[in-house]
């Protein structure tokens, strides 16, 4: 389970002007996601710096926050071990997803504007195109991974709370680490179950309909979930 190892949670590199501890900290993760680094690995702090390619002042400083977010554990003599998500980090994830995603996607059926809602259904059917007869390599899998955090960054942040983003978008990364350590990849039929998924969403949103926008939410976390496991 990530654990921190004390009270004390170093803020998140400023996120104004870019800072070497900023760069070394988005660079981390950044290996991290593309499999440069594994899950329950440990590695030197030297080892890191040739892995991240930042100097080692800048990168204690983020690994520091890291360890506060909990992708890392700072080992005295053993070295920096990367997290390695269990059940209770599955559950706890996709729990916390529920509680900040439910009021908001309430509030997107009750309140986004019509265009928008249609605009974004537009660029769900267009990546369901994407994938017929097309290798899905990494450039596409990026992009078809923003489309699929289009819709739950989008009804966040249509509540227009900085706190609730950051909590929305410190648990995403956890949702990313699970599915690294369980190999998961996209491939044409997840991507059409998951783009319809959040289709039936947007139907819901579209007929100002809350309540049946939060069951469609929430059947969608649940398939989620077992995608993410390899279920």
């Amino acid at each position: 389970m990530l654990k921190r190892s004390s009270d004390e949670r170093p803020s998140t590199p400023s996120e104004g002007a870019p800072n070497l501890s900023r760069i070394a900290y988005e660079r981390f993760k950044e290996a991290l996601f593309e499999r440069r680094l594994q899950p329950g690995a440990f590695m030197s702090q030297a080892e890191l710096v040739e892995i991240v390619g930042s100097p080692l002042g800048p990168l204690r400083e983020a690994l520091q926050v890291l360890q506060a977010e909990g992708l890392v554990t700072i080992r005295a003599r053993a070295g920096i071990e990367i997290a390695k998500p269990d059940l209770a980090l599955v559950r706890n994830s996709y729990q916390l997803r529920l509680f900040l995603e439910t009021p908001a996607i309430r509030h997107f059926a009750e309140a986004a504007p019509r265009d928008r809602i249609e605009a974004m259904i537009a660029q769900h059917r267009e990546a369901i195109g994407w994938v017929d007869g097309a290798d899905l390599d990494r450039d596409l899998a990026r992009r078809i991974e923003e489309v699929d955090l289009s819709l739950h960054l989008g009804a966040i942040d249509a509540l227009d709370n900085p706190l609730l983003r950051r909590a929305f978008l410190q648990t995403q990364d956890y949702i990313r680490l699970i599915r690294l350590d369980h190999h998961y990849a996209y491939s044409a039929a997840k991507v059409r179950r998951t783009m319809a998924e959040h289709l039936e969403i947007f139907e819901a949103c579209l007929a100002r309909d809350p309540d049946a926008a939060e069951a469609a939410l929430k059947t969608h976390l649940t398939q989620s979930i077992q995608r993410a496991m390899g279920l």
